[in-house]
């Protein structure tokens, strides 16, 4: 909510606006900042909600932002609540700041940063808390966050990367698709009923040109229908555990895809135990946190599995290794690291060798997908002319 007040404060008339929870907090705001209350009222606020959530909500971006910003002012000699406390008055999107002004009420309240981080898990991932924690126990805050923060900025790069090689040829396979269905359904009728009126043999392909349009013409409302009650049903379906196993499974056998998707869990999971063993955490607990981090399912349980038989005793190179779903260098490279005591830097390496090869993989595939894209373009623009010229050069022959 928001409050208008009016204060005097050396001989000075004050008129701000200032959000709070209620009335009563605002006056005590004022008298302990030294401010006399003249009057406290209640804004009526108009606001859009729908376009709030839309456009408002706190995400990635934002939290890679004030992760930096607390990590230089931690490290530049502040306490985390003078940090907090100048973050909330330089923030001027909303649920950011609420975000923060509750994080900051309760370290004021008696608790630690990363137990008031667990209030907004949808925006601090298991690996933040975790590392935040550490740096908590070892009075290394400001040192980790920095680390989180540089992590979080690689995170993002890497993903800003493959979405932008992907949108291209997204774009056009969508474009494509949207013609073909206006071409199909509410052009070519028109140019097609004009054969009705001669009497002339229509060829294969026209004849089939015409039974689609009067397809798509008759039942297109019914067509949007079943592919948005199809879309609908998939979505609940991959949302339930075996769903998104079963399509995890399939996305990593398809080809260039599959090698692409395997590649990209491994440079987050590779990165996120490398920064965590790093920080002192220990290499069970590290596992842990990959396995709920890990988005991909397949790769979930794996490392679930792995983190199992590493607190039997098992040797975590030997236990990936029988996994059989991971690459040999990870392999081969997390025994070496483990042997000589450097297997966070062994990871981190993995990580950008991984990210190298994710990059490399991503840019052939968009390479190859381009032509492929341009001769099945031409194919199907080859097929609506066929179907269209072929009988109008029937019929000129038969006026001759």
């Amino acid at each position: 909510m928001f409050f208008q007040y009016k204060a005097l404060k050396d001989g000075k008339t004050i008129v701000k606006k200032i959000e709070a929870a209620s009335s009563e907090a605002v006056i005590d705001y004022l008298q302990r900042n030294g401010y006399f209350p003249i009057s406290v009222e209640k804004v009526k606020e108009l606001s859009l909600s729908f376009l709030d959530n839309l456009t408002q909500q706190v995400n990635f971006n934002d939290i890679v932002n004030f992760t930096r910003q607390v990590a230089i002012m931690l490290n530049a000699g502040l306490t985390l609540i003078d940090s907090l406390e100048i973050l909330k008055k330089q923030t001027t999107k909303l649920p950011l700041r609420k975000m923060i002004e509750a994080i900051d009420s309760k370290i004021k309240g008696g608790s630690s940063f990363s137990i008031a981080l667990r209030d907004y898990k949808s925006n601090f991932s298991n690996l933040y808390i975790a590392l935040v924690r550490s740096g908590e126990a070892s009075g290394k805050l400001g040192e980790i966050l920095l680390r989180l923060a540089d992590n979080l900025e690689k995170e993002r790069e890497f993903k800003s990367k493959l979405k932008g090689a992907l949108v291209y040829p997204v774009i056009i396979v969508i474009g494509m698709f949207v013609v073909m269905f206006i071409m199909v359904t509410f052009v070519l009728p028109k140019l097609l009923n004009l054969y009705k009126d001669f009497n002339v043999e229509l060829p294969l392909s026209t004849q089939i040109l015409i039974g689609i349009s009067n397809f798509s013409t008759r039942f297109w409302p019914l067509v949007l229908v079943l592919i948005a009650v199809g879309f609908y049903f998939a979505k609940k379906y991959l949302g339930t555990k075996a769903g998104k196993k079963s399509f995890d499974q399939f996305a990593l056998k398809l080809p260039v895809f599959g090698h692409i998707i395997s590649i990209s869990a491994l440079v987050e999971s590779t990165r996120t135990l490398a920064i965590l063993i790093a920080a002192g955490i220990s290499i069970l607990d590290a596992l842990s946190i990959v396995v709920d981090s890990t988005d991909n399912s397949v790769f979930q349980q794996a490392f679930l599995t792995v983190s199992q038989k590493v607190e039997k005793g098992q040797s975590m190179g030997v236990a990936l290794e029988q996994e059989g779903i991971f690459p040999p260098i990870l392999v081969q490279m997390s025994l070496v690291g483990e042997q000589t005591g450097n297997l966070d830097d062994t990871l981190l390496r993995l990580s950008k060798y991984f990210e190298m090869e994710s990059e490399m993989a991503t840019k052939t595939m968009t390479t190859l997908i381009e032509p492929l894209i341009l001769i099945f373009l031409g194919l199907g623009v080859g097929f609506l002319v066929m179907s269209v010229i072929t009988p109008i050069y029937n019929l000129t022959n038969s006026f001759k």
